[in-house]
């Protein structure tokens, strides 16, 4: 048995929470034992455009990606949580949230530490809807040579992006009240709509709920908002899911209408996980997870291209797969429908 044991660090499961620990308390502890100074990471400021919640009592750490805007750089938070062995590799930096702070606010100025020496300049930066096939579309990039950086803000949030010229493609799946069509009220000037596929909303529930199996997704919904004890998980305001969620719930505001992930995969998460009930979302990710499914309302998964940037050679390569029949084999087996066919 050793007289001067080694010391031993202990590391949450989750990835991001591991690395931000490590960070935190464990390298300064390394760098100090082998009498080197604190690390001096490199980092910008940037404008923070979203309210970012934040637990009191704790520091935390939000990953960001990092855009140009018209006064400087943009962060935009990661939609990923920290189980998601993803968020490093597609984020520049982190921003840090003082402990006796409940909320960084929209607008907020912050120092962005940079992850590596300088932030990574993709070649084409996609904001707006989250999709499960956008990936089949980026992993196309991927093949020909580009990066993307896809930033979920929803689909209004995109459409304001694309016409500050914060992004190169915008993903919208937005109906006109007053005429029923997807996406075409969307596009102004110096921006063009090409189309993507076709996919179904929906409620998502656990298998065996009563409350849900068997029922349209109307009923379903008038019998969840009859429990107070079933609850629900949203969508962030300005997605066209959530333009969904609340024309079903008609200004009802039932027990987890606050818990607003930015992604499908994330109410699927939250609903298999027993977080919550139900929620809405589509259908190839209650698949995925194993979730019973109500047809809700089928829709339109378009993009909005900025013009002055569509001849760039990465906007043109994504138009490209959009029309590739290898990528929409791919996008058809995960249950969507391409345009056009």
């Amino acid at each position: 048995m050793r007289e001067h044991p080694e010391p031993i660090a202990v590391l949450p499961g989750f990835p991001t929470s591991a690395i931000f620990t490590f960070h935190a308390f464990v390298a300064p502890v390394i760098r100090a034992r082998a009498g080197l100074p604190p690390e001096a990471a490199a980092g910008i400021e940037a404008r923070v455009p979203q309210r970012i919640a934040s637990e009191m009592g704790r520091k935390e750490f939000v990953l960001v990606s990092l855009v140009a805007g018209e006064h400087g750089a943009v962060a935009f938070p990661s939609t990923k949580g920290s189980g998601a062995v993803t968020s490093f590799s597609q984020a520049d930096g982190f921003i840090e949230i003082d402990a006796l702070a409940s909320a960084l606010d929209a607008g907020t100025s912050a120092r962005v530490t940079l992850i590596g020496d300088a932030a990574r300049a993709p070649d084409v930066v996609i904001m707006g809807s989250h999709d499960i096939a956008l990936d089949v579309v980026v992993g196309a990039l991927a093949e020909r040579g580009f990066s993307a950086r896809t930033i979920a803000v929803g689909s209004q949030g995109g459409v304001a992006a694309a016409e500050r010229g914060q992004c190169d493609v915008a993903p919208v799946h937005l109906v006109d009240p007053a005429t029923g069509v997807y996406n075409k009220h969307l596009f102004s000037p110096g921006l063009s709509l090409v189309e993507g596929w076709r996919r179904m909303q929906g409620i998502l529930f656990r298998l065996g709920d009563a409350r849900f199996e068997g029922k349209s997704a109307e009923d379903a919904a008038h019998a969840a908002l009859g429990d107070t004890d079933c609850l629900m998980v949203n969508r962030n305001a300005g997605s066209g899911t959530r333009v969904l969620v609340d024309k079903l719930l008609a200004g009802a505001r039932p027990p987890g209408y606050a818990n607003q992930p930015r992604s499908h995969n994330a109410v699927a998460a939250a609903i298999a996980q027993g977080r919550a009930d139900w929620g809405v979302a589509i259908e190839p990710v209650a698949r995925m997870y194993g979730l019973g499914f109500l047809p809700l309302a089928p829709e339109h998964y378009d993009f909005i291209v900025v013009d002055s940037r569509r001849d760039r050679p990465a906007v043109q390569a994504f138009l490209a797969a959009l029309t590739d029949t290898a990528t929409r084999e791919r996008i058809r087996a995960l249950g969507m429908q391409p345009a056009g066919v």
